[in-house]
């Protein structure tokens, strides 16, 4: 879990734009961003497992 100073920190417009960091929306982790869900691995994953994400699924080969 990211420390809530951090993401009170991230909120807030940066001086210079490439300074912005993308984090998760539900639990704030700024590592293993994925853009296309806006979610961290660790969420994505389990959401998808929930099937809470419309049109995701497990694959298995």
């Amino acid at each position: 879990m990211a420390r809530k100073a951090l993401i009170e920190k991230s909120n807030r417009t940066p001086k210079f734009a490439v300074r912005q960091r993308n984090r998760c929306k539900l639990c704030g982790r700024p590592r293993a961003f994925m853009r296309e869900f806006e979610l961290c691995r660790l969420c994505f994953r389990g959401l998808a497992n929930k099937g809470l994400m419309p049109g995701v699924k497990k694959t298995s080969w």
